[in-house]
């Protein structure tokens, strides 16, 4: 148990309905209270004993994020879309400032109180209710963890072949494969499923110092690569990389849809960046953290990115954004195998930042006695693979539908968790009654349940699914998140005050923590 545990022994503990564990359960030793009911509580979602994280851990944290293979070719992307190469610079920035703007606001509540995404949802949802949100950030980030294994591994894949090209048939799924994927697909994404899966395992403390060295050690490796190139194009590139020719009104337009695409890109981290901020050891910490990882090193990234691609053009003759298949192209064992390691250290810092550390605390609240933090994680894990990933990836109609139907939901998440903390309650929160089920509690609202917040949920995720649905709107489908976001906030805002969900209704004598 906690060191400063109210219960005096595990046997005490476990006759108040607690499971008893050695030390913490992986996330971080949670103080316990007696009068915290069973079914809302363990350990893992209990406030921390200790919150220790500097601001250079968030600073990493945000690192392993952005320097992704998905990061560069997502950012890469945007040259697609007829920019040029300062217009992409701009959408990037501007983009990330926003993003920085939203992290800021999602991450106080819980860096003061010290509990997870799913938890402080109690405060807006109900403490029954938390599992809506926490069950839809959580499938969510299932799909996404499957598939950015599934990419790395087929990076992998590229330049496996390339050091062998015996094992070419294996990696050709028609020739040597089972469900949809080839022989050695299968052997890199166990390589990297497993990988992943023993970082999680030993806990928050070694993903600590794991994303403390991932981030740094990916940014190295890119900027060599970077500088490789300029020097074999002997420092001269073009930053004119499209072809498209855009008139003015079309380019403030498609210039706010690629800001809208950045801000989209981090919507799912951004969402429950509380999972993270919680271990802050104060609320400066963090802002310095956010301010250091996002607008700064991606000031930086977004030069690599630019920079990286312009340099294809004359190195290569043709524009590549991937940074796998840019280093494909070189002849040099060594640089080939730093690759594969580069890759292999980024896709396991982005996927269990993302993908990982979030369904964990997410089903763990559903059923904390039965469901720790570490078999939360394990759930999301073998969920990934299940899903099948390559098989969804290979159907872009399918991850469409279903991604984008589940992605529609961050936003009014977003938005109606923002409203109920700064507006409805204007920054207070009562931690014990997070965890408890008698019908005084604060978030106990009906049933467990706050109606206005899932009905203003409903009414956004609506809308932003008819902008990326209904014909006639689908032009505004790059702007989902911010319209889920925009009326989930405006439509909780109006609704809870109307049905009692108020400061002076439920907060009145009670010990609040701001």
């Amino acid at each position: 148990m906690a060191t400063d545990s109210p219960f005096r022994s595990d046997e005490e503990a476990a006759a108040a309905g607690f499971a008893v564990t050695q030390g913490d359960g992986g996330a971080g030793a949670g103080v316990l209270k007696p009068s915290y009911d069973p079914r809302l509580a363990n350990e893992d979602l209990a406030p921390l004993e200790k919150q220790d994280w500097s601001w250079y851990n968030i600073f990493a944290f945000w690192m392993s994020d952005v320097h992704s293979v998905g990061g560069y070719v997502t950012a890469g992307s945007l040259f697609a879309l007829g920019l040029t190469s300062w217009q992409v610079f701009v959408c990037l920035i501007v983009g990330i400032t926003i993003v920085l703007f939203f992290c800021n606001l999602v991450a106080k509540p819980s860096q003061r109180t010290g509990v997870p995404y799913p938890v402080i949802c109690r405060t807006t949802f109900g403490v029954l209710g938390a599992n809506i949100p926490a069950i839809i950030r959580g499938l969510i980030a299932v799909a996404w963890y499957g598939i950015q294994t599934y990419l790395a591994s087929a990076s992998l894949d590229i330049l496996i072949v390339r050091m062998w090209p015996g094992l070419a048939p294996y990696a050709d799924v028609t020739q040597h494969g089972f469900l949809g994927l080839s022989t050695l697909g299968w052997v890199t994404f166990a390589l990297l499923w497993v990988a992943q899966a023993c970082v999680f395992w030993t806990g928050m403390k070694t993903i600590r110092r794991f994303i403390d060295f991932a981030g740094p050690a990916v940014y190295v490796v890119m900027t060599v690569l970077c500088v490789y190139l300029l020097a074999k194009a002997d420092w001269s590139v073009n930053l004119s990389l499209s072809d498209a020719e855009l008139s003015g009104g079309k380019t403030v337009t498609t210039m706010l849809a690629a800001t809208a695409l950045v801000v989209s890109y981090f919507s799912g981290p951004m969402l429950n960046f509380g999972d993270f901020s919680r271990y802050g050891r104060t609320f400066a910490d963090v802002r310095k953290g956010n301010f250091w990882g996002l607008p700064v090193n991606f000031l930086f990234f977004s030069l690599l990115t630019v920079l990286t691609a312009a340099a294809t053009l004359p190195v290569y003759g043709r524009l590549i954004t991937d940074p796998v298949e840019t280093v494909g192209q070189i002849d040099n064992i060594y640089a080939l195998v730093l690759a594969a390691v580069t890759f292999t250290t980024a896709t396991i810092g982005i996927n269990i930042v993302a993908n990982f550390v979030s369904p964990a605390f997410d089903f763990s609240n559903v059923a904390p006695q039965k469901i720790t933090w570490r078999t939360g994680g394990m759930i999301a894990a073998v969920g990934s693979v299940l899903l099948t990933p390559w098989n969804l990836y290979k159907s872009p109609e399918t991850i469409h539908y279903t991604l984008d139907t589940l992605g529609a939901f961050i936003g009014p998440l977003f938005g109606v968790l923002i409203a109920h903390y700064y507006v409805v309650h204007q920054q207070q929160v009562c931690v014990d009654d997070l965890y408890t089920l008698d019908e005084q509690g604060a978030y106990h609202y009906k049933r467990g349940y706050n109606p206005p917040a899932i009905w203003a949920t409903g009414i956004a995720a609506a809308c932003a699914l008819a902008v990326v649905f209904v014909p006639g709107l689908t032009r505004f489908d790059d702007y989902s998140w911010f319209v889920g976001c925009g009326i989930g906030f405006v439509a909780y805002a109006f609704l809870a005050p109307r049905a009692g969900v108020s400061v002076e209704a439920q907060l009145t004598d009670k010990e609040v923590r701001v």
